[in-house]
């Protein structure tokens, strides 16, 4: 029975990682701790450092609960999460996160992030570092001005009304991830969260910011550079000349 009971969650948190042997099994056995019941998909793109290994070694303790995808080579955070989701949409889940490897989201949020989905009215439940009770921990100033640079461009651009637009913790219900034709998302590094937003928003869903605090990795090495950079500042661009002529809803 007891089996039973832990194969039972309407929600799934997916994470994509690469080289995060350091923070995996910290994570695994931390989403697992909580209150709520989550399962728990881990998308690892060929990581030569043995963090897909460890995620296996970990199947049998949580049986039912943990679950992996293998891809070969880095192929882009959207690409990952796109995978999860039509993972997740095969399934009976209801609410499909997304979050981080690296500790810089409090998995204790998760459970505030699904209230805003369960309890409120949102569809979409973003954990936010620019409302009232957001905020940083250890980031470096540049990365500060960067990202507040990057929300507000992308506000002045889209109009989109979200004052964290390229977070990446983040709580779906089902039935936005239904409506959105996924094979219509055009990015896979910094400009995918925008644009998963932003097509969202366009098709009527309400989105939520819950206030969180953003804490800098202790372990491994960020994934930000020039290129993830570059893509944000023409994607939200392309973006939204996009929207003008089709629309992201599935045909």
């Amino acid at each position: 029975m007891l089996y039973n009971y832990f194969l039972l969650s309407d929600s799934v948190i997916i994470i994509p990682t690469y080289n995060e042997i350091g923070n995996i099994e910290k994570m695994v056995r931390k989403v697992f701790s909580l209150a709520k019941e989550f399962h728990l998909l881990i998308i690892d793109d060929g990581s030569p450092d043995g963090t897909a290994q460890k995620v296996k070694d970990l199947q049998s303790e949580f049986n039912g609960r943990l679950f992996i995808i293998e891809r070969k080579g880095k192929l882009g955070l959207g690409t990952a999460y796109i995978a999860g989701f039509h993972w997740a949409l095969e399934r009976s889940y209801q609410y499909i996160f997304e979050m981080d490897c690296d500790f810089s989201h409090n998995p204790e949020d998760l459970i505030r992030l699904y209230s805003a989905c369960t309890s409120g009215s949102a569809d979409v439940a973003v954990g936010s570092r620019y409302v009232k009770g957001g905020g940083f921990v250890n980031w470096p100033a540049d990365r500060i001005f960067i990202s507040k640079g990057a929300s507000y461009y992308v506000n002045f651009i889209t109009w989109m009304g979200v004052k964290d637009p390229t977070a990446g913790f983040i709580c779906y219900k089902r039935k936005v991830l239904e409506t959105i034709d996924l094979d219509k998302i055009q990015f896979v590094g910094y400009a995918f969260q925008i644009e998963m937003k932003f097509a969202a928003k366009k098709l009527g869903f309400k989105i939520a910011e819950v206030p969180i605090i953003f804490t800098e990795r202790e372990v491994g090495v960020s994934k930000m550079n020039r290129n993830i950079i570059k893509e944000g500042i023409i994607g939200v661009l392309k973006i939204q000349w996009h929207s003008f002529f089709t629309s992201y809803a599935k045909p």
